[in-house]
């Protein structure tokens, strides 16, 4: 494989990314060398869903074809950072440096854990893919440039969250390896399933945002803030749904939006204007269209005029949640 050819201080001069000093405050454009980014996604269903590493990897890579955006994911459904960590997640962060003794004694572990409790499907998910790896640890190695942490419920408890509680201990690794983390703040619980008639009360979300800009401050990571986007999508286009109505899941909409997000935070610049326009671009399943849990095709080819929206809506959103977290960080 590969060496990551970005340090982390190149990460963020190369990605023009907010200054973890001050969310408000943005660097200048810096011409950018490096071609190549090494990003790791870590998390469940919310990532998987509608394949999104991928649809962040085809923005990016229009927004710039010259860049290699090499995604790799560890997904786990329904999982949190907590459990990520008992599932040796961790070793796939710090793969750059991991010795085969270590990995060794995390299968061990693993072993054990199924030995105590053989109906753990997770612990038997994550032995697979650690045998995998002792397997072929010389062949996997990569040093990552970015490492995405995403949040699932665990990040509602403010300061007491399990969210802010893993995410640091991740971030560690991360730095020590050269690269930077990257917060993605799902929201599951504002998602809306119906059209709206009013936009919601932001208080709740607001509150929410200025912990995780703490949470972004303390382990100087990016956020991808999709509670303050949601917000700002259902304040403008109340008409549009952001989750499935009979599948808790976002729906191509917000997988779209937070794809957009993603684009937005990491290179801090709108998607405005990028030709991407569909989301779970499936064959069809013998001659018949993929459905999605509504019953509706899973593909989704967007109207200009919702691409144009919702690449908007991401990039004012990502604003919207620097406002609110350099308020907070002024009280």
């Amino acid at each position: 494989m590969p060496k990551a050819i970005v340090s982390m201080r190149a990460a963020l001069v190369g990605l023009c990314v907010v200054s973890n000093l001050s969310f408000a405050a943005e660097p200048a454009p810096q011409v950018v060398k490096t071609k190549k980014l090494n990003v790791l996604f870590i998390g469940n269903s919310f990532t998987a869903c509608h394949d999104l590493s991928q649809v962040v990897k085809a923005l990016a890579e229009a927004g710039d074809p010259s860049l290699s955006f090499d995604v790799t994911t560890v997904l786990y459904g329904g999982r949190r950072l907590v459990d990520h960590w008992r599932l040796g997640t961790p070793n796939f962060v710090k793969i750059g440096t991991l010795t085969a003794a270590e990995e060794q004694a995390t299968v061990k572990e693993l072993e054990e854990a199924i030995a105590k409790d053989p109906k753990d499907k997770y612990a038997v998910a994550a032995l697979g893919r650690h045998r995998d790896l002792s397997k072929n640890l010389e062949k996997m190695r990569k040093k990552w440039d970015l490492v995405v942490l995403q949040s699932y419920r665990d990040d509602a408890e403010g300061d007491k969250s399990r969210y802010v509680e893993y995410a640091p201990k991740y971030a560690e690794l991360v730095k020590a390896q050269g690269g930077r983390v990257v917060l993605y703040e799902t929201t599951p619980t504002t998602q809306n399933s119906e059209p709206l008639q009013a936009a919601p009360n932001p208080a709740v979300v607001n509150e929410k945002a200025k912990v995780i800009a703490a949470l972004a401050k303390r382990t100087e990571a990016i956020v991808v803030p999709m509670s303050t986007v949601a917000l700002r999508c259902q304040t403008v286009r109340p008409d549009l749904t952001l989750r499935y109505v009979k599948d808790a899941h976002l729906n191509p909409t917000m997988g779209y939006l937070t794809a957009c997000t993603f684009y937005a935070a990491l290179f801090n610049r709108s998607p405005e204007g990028l030709p991407i326009n569909k989301i779970d671009d499936r064959p069809t399943r013998d001659g018949k269209p993929v459905l999605d849990p509504d019953g509706k095709p899973m593909k989704t080819i967007f109207s200009d005029k919702d691409r144009a929206d919702l690449q908007r809506i991401a990039w004012e959103g990502l604003q919207e949640f620097r406002k609110v977290s350099a308020d907070g960080s002024q009280r």
